[in-house]
């Protein structure tokens, strides 16, 4: 069912160069970027990339950052902590924001956020100054992924343009997350840990003298009333949601902040639920999450995000505390696996073209179910190559996943409503990468045997993605041979 809304002032920067169209199958021969095109998914692209990068950069400097700032190791998850808040709790509220006021406008805001806040993270000269560098980078983010992504689904026309932007864009958020682990290690190493956070400064000062002048503005016109009641529940609880789950993966369920955060994080969703059959504009229309496309890509999404971020966790523990790998060759197992996303990244609009995005979303998820249970092959006195090879190709389904999902939510939305759409996605993303660790990944850490609770998580994880694509591909419809 359409949802009736009114068009946007959106300027299309690749009107001209095909049709707005829902339409499936090979690509036309003319569906190829102008040069303008790739200026403008150049720097949409490499402000994903910056996100993601910084979701993975930091990590492997903590120790050395808590050694210089004073950080008790009990304190350094707030590094991480500080910036999954804002950055996953804000992100439907700015989503909508951009709607109705402008996206290019709140995408530059955020890039000067973000800008501003690294340089106060790389010039912290206390714990307190960098937790408030990375809470306001999260926040930036929380700006720039909704912004960014909804930018992109305005500007390119929903066919082989979209898949192939969108494409580009999975694919770089993937490599985001695989280099920032490196290239962290190597920057930390040789230039300290201030470098990982002056190099985001760097980064988005470019973007941001290159956006102003490229991107297209687009909002919903008339500027109808923000939904204020449905904006504080559904953000509070968000925050209350990844706190209490960012926290357990570091303490466990036990706590009463964690179990008081996840109460109050539920209520606060429920009540939101409730606002929002009610008001007369909500914040997000209950009838867009009834979309069978909208509720179970996202679902799809979920399961993706949640489950590769979890073996992603326990391969690393078996590399490194069962096979006794050392950090720099770990480091090149997850290398081969950024190699491998970035080849599917690149082939997936392809398969996405000939099969649907629905199809290719149901296709990922069973590969992916099964490549993770290949990683039960693996032994404890050897097993690094089957490592490597199975969480490649684990991850090449799972890139292929992350961009048909995003195709498939924003699939058919109007215009004027594609910032929820692409904040429900990148929610949905967040709240997948925050939520995996603590309710599987502790299983491998409480148990007696490590090598026996990465073997029980591993399985448990194969056959929640298995069991999902089934059912994912029974909501979404998918049968039979027809493109979907």
């Amino acid at each position: 069912m359409a949802i009736d809304t009114p068009t946007t002032t959106t300027t299309t920067a690749t009107a001209a160069a095909a049709p707005t169209t829902g339409s499936r199958g090979p690509a036309p021969a003319d569906a190829r970027l102008t040069g303008r095109a790739k200026l403008v998914l150049f720097v949409l692209c490499a402000a994903q990339f910056m996100v993601a990068l910084d979701f993975s950069v930091l990590n492997v400097a903590l120790p050395v950052l808590g050694e210089d700032l004073g950080l008790s190791r009990s304190a350094l998850q707030w590094a991480v902590t500080a910036f999954a808040l804002p950055s996953g709790g804000f992100l439907l509220l700015f989503g909508r924001i951009a709607d109705l006021y402008g996206r290019k406008k709140l995408f530059l805001t955020g890039l000067t956020l973000f800008g501003a806040a690294s340089l106060l993270a790389t010039l912290a000269w206390d714990p307190a100054s960098f937790l408030a560098g990375r809470a306001l980078q999260g926040l930036g983010a929380a700006v720039i992924v909704p912004t960014g992504m909804s930018l992109l689904t305005t500007t390119f026309p929903e066919g082989p343009l979209r898949d192939k932007a969108i494409g580009i864009s999975g694919t770089l958020l993937s490599l985001g997350f695989t280099i920032g682990m490196v290239l962290g290690g190597v920057m930390t190493d040789t230039l300290g840990w201030r470098s990982t956070m002056g190099l985001l400064s760097v980064t988005a000062v470019i973007v941001l003298a290159l956006a102003p002048g490229l991107l297209p503005e687009s909002r919903t016109p008339g500027r109808p009333r923000l939904d204020v009641p449905g904006a504080v529940t559904v953000t509070g609880g968000l925050l209350a949601l990844i706190y209490s789950l960012s926290t357990a993966a570091q303490r466990g369920f036990g706590g009463a902040d964690v179990q008081g955060t996840l109460v109050a994080g539920l209520l606060l969703l429920t009540t939101f639920a409730v606002v929002e059959s009610r008001t007369p504009a909500p914040l997000v229309s209950l009838p867009m999450l009834g979309r069978r496309t909208v509720a179970w890509g996202n679902a799809g999404g979920l399961i993706t995000f949640s489950m590769m971020s979890t073996v992603v966790f326990v391969l690393t523990l078996y590399l490194q505390e069962t096979l006794g790998l050392s950090s720099f060759r770990t480091g090149l197992v997850f290398g081969v696996q950024g190699v491998a996303s970035a080849f599917a990244g690149s082939y997936a609009p392809r398969v996405i073209g000939r099969f649907g995005a629905r199809r290719t979303l149901i296709g990922s998820l069973l590969g992916q179910g099964v490549f993770t249970a290949a990683l039960l092959a693996v032994g404890t006195g050897s097993g690094a190559l089957v490592a490597t090879v199975a969480v490649s190709l684990a991850s090449m389904c799972h890139l292929g996943a992350i961009i048909s999902y995003g195709l498939t939510v924003t699939s058919g939305v109007p215009d004027a409503e594609q910032g929820l759409a692409t904040g429900l996605v990148t929610t949905t993303q967040q709240v997948g990468l925050t939520i995996g660790i603590p309710l599987l990944g502790v299983l491998a850490t409480t148990q007696a045997s490590l090598f026996g609770g990465v073997r029980t998580v591993l399985a448990i994880d194969a056959a929640i993605v298995i069991a999902a694509a089934v059912l994912v591909g029974a909501g979404l419809g998918v049968r039979g041979t027809k493109k979907a």
